[in-house]
């Protein structure tokens, strides 16, 4: 008799999930599917209903799962991998420098001046004019510039240009004049005015000193900041991003964000963090209306988490703005800045792990990530607790001792690919033969059992997440240099380097149950590309391209 109640059971539920079982709204069938889960790592099939992959697996069973209403996609043989996710990246700066003057890969100051001058030819007299992208690094003489050819160019605008790093802008006479900068204004904390001989400003303020001149740049209007957030999140998925990390962003910045995302019109997961809130316990802090909510994940379907905070313990290696344990090689009277007090960031420590939040920490220079790490180390021991994943955002050179220390206090080293080979030129001339050793250092970190969520920082880096994956397998730049790749014994595998883009990031952002791999029950994230990037050479990875970006089971770009 129980046989048969058994039997009976089987039969009444039999056609229930035969139904349950045949109703996918979309098939793949016919590809090379890395599903960046171990249970199934490659096949040939996906489905997925209402968002969620329901199915991987052969192509005859995934078949099984289609209707007359189902959207069956032959790939005829192109590559699937999860969505790609940026770690750190910068939503708004994107949207802002999409609508700026461009000056990444300027060879001289000259052509700097030349492309504003194109960009800038029917600016009015007295409008503000922006720009991005300047690296004196890649110029003949390697120094800052001066103000004076820039104020020459443009006497009647006001201008400023931020540097490559976003560390410190380049502002010429007007510009300066509007935000009552002279030779008596002092330096302040955390940040540095570039002098000429005379103690006049030269032109160029690092870090915090940035400030003296944004304070006298007119504020974009709310309009202008969703136009900006919506083609950034346009590009984002014109690369095959379905996701990043937003590196640092305003209560109202975000409040944009929610309300695009309420309207349905916001193509993109973004695990975003809260800037700097100010003094931990500070009305300022305690009146921020997203630390008052406490942490938010998943909001809006998955397209909004917001519980984090970005910190800044010092600045960028390239403006010599990173702190130091020792001097810069190349400046032997500077060991950079710090931006924050090293009280701030053990406070937010505490308050994070007390608030249930993530604390993540720029950290470049080895006296900076020291810093974070002993902040972490002492808020551990007076609020222990398991699974905090706090973050240092670059984690870029490292002293050998404190390595092993991710590991041990559970911090994430969330690093940029790109970074480093943007930074080869000269990176080992700032810090010597011996640091750079510490230096983008993958393979040390990965050996010692962290993950490494990998990123661009853009609009630092291109978007493009392919030539994040080409550097971390190869360290070499796009057009294949150095021969073998430099400092080659700290690259990444393939498989980690996928993985530093999809399943890295949602572990980083608390996410792993719902995003980063091609798993049954999770986000249908995914990219298809039109080879083989786990399998072609190293030198036609750059030559793949996207041919469509789907979050949620619906296709957000597609290739003309």
């Amino acid at each position: 008799m129980r046989h048969h109640s058994t039997y009976v059971a089987l039969a009444v539920l039999a056609p229930a999930m035969l139904a349950a079982q045949s109703t996918a709204d979309l098939v793949l069938v016919n590809g090379k599917i890395y599903t960046v889960d171990n249970a199934r790592p490659f096949t040939s099939a996906l489905a997925a209903r209402d968002g969620r992959v329901i199915f991987v697996g052969s192509d005859l069973e995934a078949r099984t799962l289609a209707n007359a209403a189902t959207n069956v996609i032959d790939l005829h043989g192109a590559t699937v991998v999860p969505g790609f996710v940026d770690a750190h990246a910068h939503l708004l700066g994107l949207g802002t420098a999409l609508r700026r003057v461009d000056l990444a890969g300027s060879a001289s100051y000259d052509e700097v001046i030349a492309r504003v001058k194109t960009w800038a030819k029917d600016v009015k007299p007295g409008e503000w004019i922006q720009g991005r992208g300047w690296d004196q690094t890649r110029w003949p003489s390697k120094e800052f510039p001066t103000h004076e050819a820039l104020s020459r160019a443009f006497p009647n605008n006001p201008v400023a240009l931020t540097r490559i790093d976003g560390h410190a802008v380049l502002a010429n006479a007007k510009a300066m004049e509007l935000a009552r900068v002279s030779a008596s204004t002092p330096d302040p904390a955390g940040g540095r005015i570039i002098r000429l001989p005379s103690g006049a400003p030269a032109g160029v303020f690092v870090d915090n000193a940035q400030s003296l001149i944004g304070r006298a740049i007119p504020t974009s209007t709310p309009a202008d900041t969703r136009k900006a957030i919506l083609a950034a999140i346009a590009e984002c998925n014109r690369w095959g991003l379905t996701g990043i990390h937003d590196a640092g962003e305003s209560a109202g910045t975000i409040a944009i964000y929610e309300e695009l995302a309420r309207e349905g019109s916001y193509s993109l997961r973004n695990y975003v963090m809260l800037s700097d809130p100010g003094e931990a316990g500070s009305p300022e802090a305690l009146a921020n209306p997203y630390l008052r909510r406490g942490p938010q994940s998943a909001l809006y379907d998955g397209h909004l988490w917001v519980r984090a905070i970005k910190l800044y313990a010092d600045g960028a290696l390239g403006s010599r703005g990173a702190a130091l344990l020792a001097p810069y090689s190349d400046e032997p009277t500077n060991s950079g800045l710090l931006v924050s007090r090293p009280e701030h960031i053990r406070a937010w420590a505490e308050a994070a792990l007390r608030g249930g939040f993530q604390m993540n920490v720029h950290a470049i220079g080895d006296r900076g990530n020291r810093i974070v790490l002993d902040a972490v180390d002492s808020a551990l021991k007076i609020v222990p607790k398991a699974d905090h994943r706090f973050r240092i955002e670059h984690a870029q050179v490292l002293s050998p001792e404190d390595i092993p220390r991710f590991a041990k206090l559970g911090v994430i080293p969330s690093m940029q690919a790109t970074h480093q080979t943007s930074d080869m030129r000269w990176a080992e001339t700032r810090v010597g033969p011996q640091r750079i050793r510490g230096a983008y250092a993958w393979r040390s970190l990965l050996n010692t059992g962290v993950v490494i969520p990998n990123g661009t920082d853009f609009p630092v880096e291109e978007v493009n997440p392919l030539l994040t994956f080409h550097a971390a397998v190869t360290r070499q730049d796009p057009a294949n240099s150095p021969a073998g790749g430099w400092y080659p014994e700290q690259k990444m595998t393939r498989e980690e380097a996928l993985q530093s883009m999809t399943i890295w990031p949602a572990y980083a952002g608390f996410q792993e149950s719902i995003l980063g791999s091609l798993t049954p029950g999770k986000y249908a994230d995914f990219v298809i590309l039109d080879r083989d990037i786990m399998h072609v050479s190293d030198n036609e990875i750059l030559g793949t391209r996207v041919v469509s970006t789907w979050i949620g089971g619906k296709r957000v770009y597609e290739a003309k």
